[in-house]
């Protein structure tokens, strides 16, 4: 027979079941929840891991920078700028000198004619100087500047006056000649002379440019200035920048002087409005000298205007005994014009100081003169060359017969 469980224990058997059922699902949440617990903590120590890798290169690149600051922290900064000044100090120093000291070379090659051995030290010192060695360079400067000033001593040493040039103290008084003249307490010097009377020679100013120029201009031969003029006699004018000088880049055979041509064109008339530099006027049937072209206004009606410097003689007083540049106390080649009464002279005392011609020049009985440009730019032309030719100018001194 069947036996039929009792409703107490069917009651409790699903009581069990529905116990049982929770718990599972509590296990079972439980389980879930742990699981996206350790896959968050999973996540979070890649993060960190990524971190502490992001930290141990932000670390590393401090490390570096750090190292790096106390090098230069341990750099003595001002020992490098003084280093650098002093580099800089120095390219200065030496390039000036290798200017002035090629310069002087420039100036001593038309006087000797074999100028290899200097010209040979000189590409030496270039050498030291591309290789930064300033002090070799310095050295070698000096070397060949002493060399270029023992050729000068023997140039003047040996220079002789030609015992068939005749000895006067007196000025020609037309056309051209050379001469000894005497100067007491100084000795023999030689003049090469043109002389000019007013009353037949106009004499005129000529420039190889028309107009102002100041870079690049052009020079001519003084034989060009001569012969397109007409003229039977000229002289070099003005100083001018001479394209050869290093000094002269950016301002190649320009002159700052006041000159007024021919043509009557005035140059630099704006930059010599004030100038203090002398000067000389040629009118039709006159010459003036004036101590400084500002006296001068900007008349057209003479035939030429030039200042240069120094003015030697001023109303038969020589108002140069020298200065303090070095050139003008050399010996070499002195142009100058001048006059004594209506006869205007151009020439050149030969081996003279600047102060020494216008001791020459006073005791040819000159009223006034005016030393012009002198070294490679000394010419004098009288039926030909008689100095000269020098380089080409920028202007020039001519007399041509009315």
């Amino acid at each position: 027979m069947r036996l039929i469980p009792r409703k107490e224990n069917l009651l409790e058997k699903f009581k069990f079941n529905k116990f049982f059922l929770i718990s599972l699902l509590f296990l079972l949440a439980v389980i879930i929840e742990f699981s996206l617990f350790n896959k968050k903590i999973t996540e979070s120590q890649n993060e960190i891991a990524s971190l502490l890798e992001e930290r141990k290169s932000i670390l590393k690149n401090f490390e570096e920078t750090k190292a790096s600051f106390e090098e230069l922290k341990n750099q003595d900064q001002l020992k490098r700028n003084n280093e650098l000044e002093e580099e800089i100090k120095n390219i200065q120093e030496t390039y000036q000198k290798a200017v002035s000291v090629y310069e002087d070379l420039l100036d001593l090659k038309p006087k000797l004619k074999d100028t290899k051995e200097l010209d040979k030290l000189f590409a030496q010192i270039l050498s030291e100087l591309s290789k930064k060695d300033f002090a070799s360079a310095k050295n070698s400067l000096s070397t060949l500047s002493e060399k270029i000033k023992q050729e000068n001593a023997k140039i003047v040493e040996n220079f002789t006056i030609p015992q068939n040039i005749p000895q006067s103290n007196s000025a020609p008084e037309q056309g051209y000649s050379r001469q000894t003249v005497n100067v007491e307490g100084l000795g023999n010097f030689m003049v090469s002379i043109v002389a000019a009377n007013l009353s037949s020679t106009r004499v005129i100013v000529d420039t190889a440019s028309d107009t102002d120029c100041s870079n690049n201009c052009p020079v001519l031969p003084l034989a060009t200035f001569v012969s397109r003029n007409g003229a039977y006699a000229g002289i070099n004018g003005t100083y001018f920048c001479p394209a050869e000088y290093p000094t002269c880049a950016g301002k190649t055979n320009s002159f700052d002087l006041l000159v007024m041509n021919y043509k009557k064109h005035y140059f630099n008339s704006d930059n010599n409005i004030y100038s203090s530099n002398p000067g000389v006027i040629f009118g039709e049937n006159y010459i003036r000298f004036v101590s400084a072209v500002s006296q001068w206004g900007r008349d057209t009606s003479p035939n030429g205007v030039l200042s240069n410097f120094p003015l030697l003689i001023q109303n038969n007083q020589v108002v140069f005994g020298g200065d303090e540049d070095p050139k003008k106390g050399s010996k070499g080649g002195r142009s100058f014009v001048a006059n004594k009464g209506n006869t205007v002279y151009i020439g050149v005392v030969h081996n003279a100081t600047v102060s020494e011609s216008a001791r020459v020049l006073k005791q040819l009985g000159m009223e006034n003169a005016l030393n012009l440009d002198d070294g490679g730019s000394t010419a004098l032309w009288s039926g030909g060359y008689k100095v000269g030719p020098g380089r080409n100018i920028a202007n020039a001194i001519l007399f041509v017969k009315k």
